[in-house]
C-alpha cells in the first residue's frame, strides 16, 4: 500500500513520520518544489526506522511525480501556512493555484487514488479539488474535523481531569474559528454525557476553547500547528487503506444531507478502502441545525472567492 503526501512542511512530514511509524502503508512518497528538501526529510525518518522498528520505504522527490505512480492515498498540505493574525479566507488565491496544479499532477499518475486535502481554508479547497478533478465524490476527503474533534477530546479530557482515551466527542461543520461546531449534547465520557460532570458554564468553554483551537496554537508557534494534524491524518489514512469503517467527521459534499448542497463541509461519515462511504445522519437538535447552516453559509462566502479567481 502507496501513500504520497504532497508538502515536505511541517504538517506533511508529520504525516509521513506518523504513517511510516504506526506501519500504515509500505511506501510512503515525500514530495515537495524545495529541491532536495524532500529528500532529505525522507532520509532522516528512514535512519530513525532501525531504532523504532519498522520497515516503511520512504521515499523523497522534489516535484517528480513520476515517484508517487500508483498511490492508494494522496494527501495533499502544500500550499501557505497560516501566519498570526492571518484569516483562512486570505489562502484562497494562492493555495487554490496549489491544490489545483497538485490534483492534476496526481491523477496523471495515480488515477484510482483517494485525496485527502489538508491545505486550508480546508473546505473551500476541498470543493475545488473535487470540481477540478471530476472524480466520484467519495474520493476527494477534506481532513478537518479529525483534527478539530481531537482538540475538542483534549479540552474535555483536560476540563474533567479524566484520560482523553476515555473521552468521545465529535466536532463538525466548517473548519474554521467561527464556523465549527463541537456537539458539546452528545460527548461523553466513558458512555456517560459529559454534562453529568461539567456544569454549563464549563461545557461552553470547552466549545469556545475548541473553536480557536487552530488560533491559539498559531498564536504559540508563529504558523500552523503540525503534531495533531499529522496524527490527523494518520487516522485518516489508516481506515482508507485498512478499510477500518470509522466514523470521522469529514469535509465531504452534501448532496441534500443536513439540509445542504453543492457544498463540502465536516459531517460524520464512514471512512473505508473507497475513501468516505457513507454519511452519518446525526439527529441535530434545532439550535444545532440553525448553527450548522451558519456554518454552511459561512463556508459558501469563502467557496464564492473560487469565482473571482
Amino acid at each position: 500500500m502507496k501513500v504520497t503526501i504532497v508538502g515536505a512542511g511541517n504538517v506533511g512530514s508529520t504525516c509521513a513520520d506518523a504513517i511510516a511509524y504506526k506501519r500504515i502503508a509500505s511506501e510512503v512518497v515525500l514530495l515537495d518544489i524545495r529541491e532536495n528538501y524532500a529528500e532529505g526529510k525522507a532520509l532522516d525518518m528512514t535512519q530513525t526506522s532501525t531504532l523504532l522498528g519498522f520497515n516503511t520505504k520512504i521515499v523523497g522527490s522534489t516535484n517528480d511525480y513520476k515517484k508517487t505512480a500508483n498511490s492508494d492515498v494522496v494527501v495533499i498540505t502544500s500550499g501557505v501556512p497560516r501566519k498570526p493574525g492571518m484569516t483562512r479566507e486570505e489562502l484562497i488565491g494562492v493555495n487554490a493555484g496549489i491544490v489545483k496544479s497538485v490534483t492534476e499532477n496526481i491523477l496523471e499518475y495515480s488515477p484510482n487514488a483517494v485525496i485527502v486535502i489538508v491545505s486550508n481554508p480546508m473546505d473551500t479547497m476541498t470543493y475545488l479539488a473535487l470540481k477540478e478533478s471530476g472524480l466520484p465524490k467519495n474520493r476527494i476527503i477534506g481532513m478537518g474535523g479529525a483534527l478539530d474533534s481531537a482538540r475538542f477530546k483534549t479540552y474535555l479530557s483536560i476540563a474533567l481531569d479524566k484520560p482523553s482515551n476515555d473521552v468521545h466527542g465529535m466536532v463538525i461543520g466548517g473548519h474554521g474559528d467561527t464556523t465549527m461546531m463541537p456537539l458539546t449534547r452528545l460527548a461523553t465520557y466513558n458512555g456517560i454525557p459529559v454534562s453529568s460532570f461539567l456544569n454549563e458554564s464549563q461545557i461552553n468553554d470547552v466549545a469556545a476553547a475548541t473553536m480557536v483551537g487552530g488560533k491559539t496554537l498559531t498564536g504559540m508557534l508563529g504558523t500552523s500547528a503540525w503534531y495533531a494534524p499529522g496524527a490527523a491524518v494518520s487516522y485518516l489514512v489508516a481506515s482508507i487503506l485498512h478499510d477500518q469503517k470509522r466514523i470521522i467527521p469529514c469535509s465531504v459534499l452534501l448532496e441534500g444531507e443536513y439540509g445542504q448542497s453543492d457544498i463540502c463541509i465536516g459531517v460524520p461519515v464512514i471512512v473505508g478502502k473507497n475513501g468516505w462511504e457513507n454519511i452519518v445522519d446525526i439527529e441535530l437538535n434545532s439550535n444545532e441545525k440553525e448553527l450548522f447552516s451558519k456554518s454552511a453559509d459561512a463556508v459558501r462566502k469563502m467557496n464564492d472567492a473560487l469565482k473571482s479567481l
